[in-house]
């Protein structure tokens, strides 16, 4: 019997990232019709408030402004090499 990879994430049916429907219908402009959510599943998902996704924003913004910096110490090599 064939397996049906699942990227539900929350389905009543998923088990171990294969439906475990006894039939499937699929559609192919809204997805799978047999997909029931699970609650506790969905219950237990991490929720993104909006000082979460400004604390990892910052983090990026970090990152890139390090970045920066080094591209500048580079830049600053590259001129001394072209002076001799």
């Amino acid at each position: 019997m064939p397996r049906i990879k699942c990227h539900y994430d929350d389905c009543v049916f998923l088990e171990e990232g294969y439906c475990g429907a006894a039939a499937v219908e699929l559609e192919p402009d809204s997805g799978c019709l047999t997909f029931q959510r699970d609650e506790e599943a969905a219950a237990s998902e991490e929720t993104w408030d909006e000082e979460d996704f400004e604390d990892e924003l910052e983090e990026e913004e970090d990152l890139y402004e390090e970045e920066e910096e080094e591209d500048d110490t580079w830049d600053d090599e590259e001129d001394d090499r072209e002076r001799y």
